[in-house]
C-alpha cells in the first residue's frame, strides 16, 4: 500500500510498529514524531522512520494513516486535539494502548467529524524500552485487539488490517469494555498482585534482613512483573479503574474462601484448589503471545571454574545467539552453579538449548 504513515510516539510500540509496516508496505512513507528528540534522532539513524516531523501539524495534513504510540493518558491529550487540526480525508487513526473504553470515549468527537478512529492494542512487548529494542518481529503470533466502533465502516477496519499486516498478528474483533475487563484480569491486576507480594516481602524485611536474600530465587522470578515502568501502570491502572475496583472486589472474595480453608485445616479443600488452579494454568497455551511479555529462559547447570561463563557464551556468540540478559542464580566452591540465560523468542532459546548440548555436557533446561 503506498501512503504517509505517521508514528506518533517512538518507543519500543512505535518503533516495531513501524518497522513492521515499512516491512510489508516498502512504498509507504514512515514518519516519525517524539517529544524526545533523542529518541527521534535514533530512529532516523536506525532507518525506522523514514522522515522525521518538524511537527505534529504538519504530519497531521500528509498521514493517510496515524498511529498514536504514546502511554495512555497522552494518547488522551492528542486525541482531544486531533479534531482541532486538518487531517486528510480518509485518514485513519488508531491507537496502541493498553486501555481502551476512556480511550475510544475520548476520540469521540473524531468519530462525530467522520475520522475513522479505531482502537488497537496489540498484545505483545518487551523487557526492553526505546527505539533501540525496535524489531519488526515484535507482534508476529500475538493477538492484536481492534475496539472498532459502530460508527466505524468494516472496509475500513479491513483497511486497517492491510496497513499493520506486516506484524503478522492475530486480529481479534473486542468492544472496550470487552478489553478492559479481559486485559484487567490477565494483566492488569497481576501487576498489581506482583507489587503488593514486593511491598510484603519489604516490610517483612524491616523483621528479619535474611527475607531479601532468601527472595532472590524463585520469589524474584514470579514477581518480575513488578519490575514494570511505575509511570505507565500508574495511568493504566487509573484508565481501567471500574475493572480494576471490580477485580479488588472479586480477589478480596477469594482469599477470604482459601483463608477459611486454611483457618479450618480443610485439607481436602486446599488440595482441590492447587489441583484445579495447576490443571487450569497447565492447560493455558505455552507457546502463544498474551498480555504480559514472556520469558524465554533457560537454565544451565555449570561446575565453577575460572571461565566457564566465557566458555558457555562464546558456544551461543559463535551460532550468532543473542543473549538478552544473563544472572548466576547460585554458585558455591566444590558444586554446580546455575546460569539463567534469557532469550528474544522461543526460537532463540530452542537454538541455544541445541547448542550447548552439541558443545558441552552442561544440563540445559527451561524454567
Amino acid at each position: 500500500m503506498e501512503g504517509n504513515v505517521l508514528i506518533v510516539g517512538l518507543g519500543l510500540i512505535g518503533g516495531s510498529m513501524a518497522l513492521a509496516i515499512k516491512k510489508a508496505h516498502p512504498e509507504a512513507v514512515i514518519i516519525g514524531y517524539d517529544i524526545d528528540e533523542r529518541q527521534l534522532g535514533l530512529a532516523r539513524s536506525l532507518k525506522v522512520i523514514d522522515e522525521a516531523a518538524g511537527s505534529l501539524t504538519e504530519a497531521y495534513e500528509r498521514a493517510d494513516l496515524i498511529v498514536l504510540a504514546a502511554p495512555v493518558m497522552q494518547t488522551e491529550v492528542l486525541l482531544s486535539s486531533l479534531p482541532l487540526e486538518r487531517l486528510k480525508p480518509g485518514v485513519i487513526v488508531t491507537d496502541v494502548g493498553s486501555t481502551k473504553r476512556r480511550i475510544v470515549e475520548r476520540a469521540r468527537r473524531l468519530l462525530e467529524c467522520g475520522v475513522a478512529f479505531i482502537g488497537g492494542h496489540p498484545m505483545a512487548g518487551s523487557h526492553k524500552s526505546g527505539v533501540a529494542a525496535a524489531r519488526a518481529h515484535l507482534f508476529e503470533n500475538a493477538f492484536y485487539i481492534l475496539t472498532p466502533t459502530e460508527e466505524v465502516a468494516v472496509q475500513r477496519v479491513e483497511i486497517l488490517k492491510r496497513w499493520l499486516s506486516g506484524t503478522k498478528a492475530q486480529f481479534v474483533i473486542l468492544t472496550p469494555e470487552e478489553h478492559d475487563r479481559i486485559t484487567g484480569v490477565i494483566s492488569h491486576f497481576p501487576h498489581l498482585i506482583a507489587a503488593s507480594l514486593v511491598h510484603q516481602a519489604r516490610e517483612y524485611e524491616c523483621e528479619n534482613a535474611l527475607v531479601s536474600r532468601l527472595a532472590a530465587g524463585g520469589f524474584r522470578d514470579i514477581t518480575r512483573i513488578a519490575s514494570s515502568n511505575p509511570e505507565m501502570w500508574r495511568d493504566i491502572l487509573i484508565h481501567n479503574k471500574q475493572e480494576m475496583l471490580t477485580l479488588f472486589d472479586r480477589w478480596m472474595a477469594e482469599m477470604e474462601k482459601l483463608r477459611s480453608f486454611v483457618e479450618e485445616e480443610n485439607s481436602p479443600a486446599i488440595y482441590h484448589y492447587f489441583l484445579e488452579a495447576k490443571q487450569f494454568r497447565d492447560g493455558l497455551p505455552a507457546r502463544t503471545k498474551g498480555a504480559i511479555p514472556s520469558f524465554y529462559d533457560l537454565y544451565v547447570d555449570v561446575p565453577d571454574y575460572p571461565g566457564v561463563i566465557s566458555e558457555v557464551t562464546g558456544y551461543l556468540a559463535k551460532e550468532n545467539i543473542s543473549i538478552t540478559n544473563i544472572r548466576i542464580i547460585e554458585t558455591r566452591e566444590e558444586i554446580y552453579g546455575v546460569l539463567r540465560l534469557s532469550f528474544q523468542s522461543e526460537e532463540d532459546r530452542a537454538r541455544a538449548k541445541a547448542c550447548l548440548a552439541q558443545h558441552t555436557s552442561y544440563a540445559a533446561y527451561e524454567g
